[in-house]
């Protein structure tokens, strides 16, 4: 199927029926992957009925507009290109979330490398949407064993970018700032770059999924006890 601009893996019964849980249908983008996606089954299409459409119109974007909302405005597009540009590069997608500022926190990263992909889903407790910002691409890095490889970091935070990117002064935050700086001097060829948030950047778009999900779940883990 095609979930936005995206083919996934639709999960479906013995019936062929889609599998569905509180009006969400159940999705992966890579069959091996873990971690998994709920969502609603107005995004979800089938990919010849859009590949069909495009063909016939010559017009992506008109293909990829809901049916029942032609009129629907589209998602801009990322302010960079998407990792297919880096392809012989470790491409790390960090979000951070916030449920109040400061307020319970997770961290969501997507980590790719060609075909090999591994998901991240974290909650760190109470902290601010910046922390999280900062911890997502700290714990990003740390996972990395081989620091000669060339790595690309996509963030959407203008503060996390600014002030490890674009020499700002970090007023607040001076320990994982610094403790991030010392990290990326042990890569040879580290790069940071920004994206648009929320404009359709699919790997952005995992991340903050992930982020968010692990605050989610940290929520009904409480609410259980």
């Amino acid at each position: 199927m095609r979930f936005k601009k995206n083919k996934v893996w639709l999960a479906t019964d013995r019936d062929q029926r889609p599998v569905v849980k509180n009006g969400r249908v159940l999705i992966k983008y890579q069959l091996g992957q873990d971690y998994e996606y709920w969502v609603n089954p107005k995004n979800i299409k089938p990919v010849d009925s859009v590949d069909s459409q495009i063909k016939r119109t010559g017009n992506k974007k008109s293909a990829e507009k809901p049916l029942k909302k032609p009129k629907a405005r589209l998602k801009t597009k990322a302010e960079h290109p998407d990792s297919s540009e880096y392809k012989d590069a470790i491409c790390i997608y960090t979000d951070g979330a916030s449920s109040g500022n400061p307020g319970p926190s997770g961290i969501g990263i997507l980590l790719r490398f060609g075909k090999h992909e591994k998901e991240i889903s974290k909650y760190i407790g109470i902290a601010t949407n910046n922390i999280a910002e900062l911890e997502a691409i700290r714990t990003g890095l740390l996972t990395i064993k081989d620091t000669r490889l060339p790595v690309r970091i996509f963030t959407d935070s203008r503060y996390a970018y600014g002030v490890l990117a674009l020499g700002w002064k970090a007023r607040k935050n001076q320990v994982i700032v610094k403790s991030i700086k010392n990290i990326v001097l042990k890569f040879k060829d580290l790069k940071f770059i920004k994206v648009k948030g929320h404009a359709g950047h699919e790997g952005n778009e995992r991340a903050d999924f992930l982020a968010t999900s692990a605050i989610k779940k940290a929520g009904a883990s409480r609410e259980g006890q």
